[in-house]
């Protein structure tokens, strides 16, 4: 099929709305309504999509797991890659998909506007005739959290209790944008094969996905096409997807449930109140009974698992390694409220001038690590390196996740971080390593990735638990600067918008030359386990 430009225009504002039925609350829609439609495009489109800001902040708007090649700032991250579009400002961002295809999603990720409603799924069909072949029907699952309040008010309450205590207004759920407990059904026709995507559009909870009776074969981990691989169900993180094949029983005796958990492991477990189980209805028949099976344990389940799959493009493991760089999950508690988190040595927050824009406007010294700001967390790669980062959780309570900007990164081991653990290492087990966007980080262990720094940017990489991400858990890739300052040019209009809100566009994180970082917040440091950049020789 012949490539199209496919525009699509968002009239970002307020909705006063209740979603789940219990509580309305001023949200963020586009267009006037919430959910918001889903958008279908075909690998080689180019997406034009066209934000019009009717809120009362700067809005920018992020393609969860685009690689965004030749076009960082396009990226969509609030004060990395560019200052937002002011309110009364429209932009369009534009999203090629030449070398991608699979399922995404879209959010807003300037501050709490995403999780205040401005997310939906990106479907970018494949044009693999024979991968076509596999299925028969194209089905969406999206998952998603929904709170009591605006998110800005939710964080001024979590500020009054423990991280693990249970909060006292915690998130419903919604699939497929409603309310979980009125889930409409998803009708199956004997022997025809199902394409199930499922999307974790969460920004705070876990989801496992389970229909007993039936296998799945997964076939795409975050826009990575899989060879297929049996599982029972799959646990995902959030922002996290999934494909998985499922071939419909050849009898219309019974209908079936498909299971839904909504789950946190560090808060605190009251079933039916921190830990929700929805059903969706699978139906063959309208007059049939739904076929009940006994209950399994969660750990006899064979859940998809990245380090049991294998990339259907056999793309080898990345060798040899140039740098192998650490970053630790620290955090700071307070007595009260979400502790302040760093990935490194400092916790993250934004500078006077875009790390972008230092990067493009600094010359030779855009290789230099001090002429950013330390809140940044920067790193700087040298291009097509390739690069192992090893991911750390060492606390005992909090789970977190990772999720890459501008990269699918190759999952090649995880073990314990600490000595005389029970945890056992596991290594990639296929001939080539799995690869994806978005993780979990257990409890007491690393994960080890690799990437290629060949798509020269500004990436964030950050927790997607929106307190985490806001408390500071993120670090930023600098990558290739100098190839940048070569290939890339800013659109004019995002450069005025810097402007207009008040920000430099040139010089160091301060906006002045070389390393004088005078008139920055003083960061944050936080002391702990070892952060450290090696080179391998």
């Amino acid at each position: 099929a012949l490539a199209a430009r496919v525009q699509v225009t968002w009239d970002v504002g307020y909705l006063n709305i209740s979603r789940d039925g219990l509580s309305k609350w001023r949200a963020i829609g586009a267009n006037g309504q919430l959910p918001i439609p889903p958008i279908y495009i075909s690998q080689g489109d180019i997406l034009e999509l066209t934000a019009i800001n009717h809120l009362d902040k700067p809005l920018s708007l992020h393609a969860h797991g685009l690689f965004q090649r030749n076009s960082t700032f396009y990226d969509g991250v609030g004060m990395a890659t560019e200052c937002g579009i002011p309110p009364g400002a429209q932009f369009t961002y534009i999203i090629e998909t030449r070398d991608q295809c699979g399922t995404f999603w879209i959010h807003a990720h300037y501050g709490t506007e995403g999780i205040d409603g401005l997310r939906t799924a990106l479907i970018i069909h494949d044009q693999d005739p024979q991968l076509l072949d596999e299925y028969d029907e194209d089905v969406l699952l999206t998952l998603e959290d929904w709170g009591h309040e605006p998110y800005d008010d939710h964080i001024k309450m979590l500020q009054t209790i423990a991280e693990v205590d249970m909060p006292p207004n915690h998130p419903t759920v919604l699939i497929n944008g409603i309310n979980a407990n009125f889930s409409q059904p998803i009708r199956f026709s004997p022997g025809r094969r199902y394409r199930l995507r499922v999307i974790s559009m969460s920004f705070t909870y876990w989801f496992k996905v389970r229909l007993p009776g039936h296998t799945m074969q997964v076939i795409e981990a975050d826009g990575i096409s899989s060879r297929p691989s049996a599982v029972d169900g799959l646990d995902l993180c959030p922002g996290q997807r999934y494909s998985v094949i499922i071939t419909a029983k050849e009898s219309l005796e019974f209908n079936y449930a498909l299971n839904v958990t909504f789950y946190n492991d560090f808060i605190v477990d009251i079933p039916g109140l921190t830990t929700l189980y929805h059903h969706v209805p699978i139906v063959y028949h309208d007059n049939a009974p739904v076929k009940t099976y006994p209950v399994i344990e969660d750990h006899k389940v064979k859940w998809a698992d990245e380090l049991a799959m294998e990339p259907r493009d056999e793309l080898m493991l990345l060798e040899p390694v140039d740098h192998h760089i650490v970053r630790s999950v620290k955090a700071l508690p307070k007595d009260l409220g979400v502790p302040i988190y760093a990935f490194g040595n400092y916790s993250y927050a934004p500078v006077p001038v875009l790390p972008l824009f230092t990067a493009l406007t600094t010359g030779n010294l855009a290789l230099l690590p001090s002429t950013y700001a330390p809140q940044l967390n920067a790193i700087i790669l040298q291009h097509n390196h390739i690069v192992e980062l090893e991911l750390r959780n060492p606390d005992s309570v909090i789970v977190h996740t990772f999720h890459s900007h501008g990269h699918a990164f190759q999952v090649v081991e995880s073990g314990p971080v600490h000595k005389n653990s029970s945890i056992p290492i596991k290594r990639f087990k296929g001939r080539q390593p799995m690869r994806r966007d978005t993780i979990t980080l257990a409890l007491g262990q690393y994960v080890k990735v690799r990437i290629q720094a060949d798509n020269p940017g500004v990436w964030f990489q950050h927790c997607h638990q929106e307190q985490h991400n806001l408390s500071g858990l993120g670090f930023t890739l600098i990558e290739a600067p100098d190839v940048m300052q070569r290939t890339l040019r800013v659109p004019s209009e995002m450069i005025e918008f810097c402007r207009m809100l008040g920000h430099s566009t040139q010089g160091n994180s301060a906006g002045r030359a070389g390393s004088d970082m005078t008139g920055i917040e003083k960061p944050i440091a936080i002391s702990g386990s070892a952060n450290s950049i090696s080179d391998t020789v």
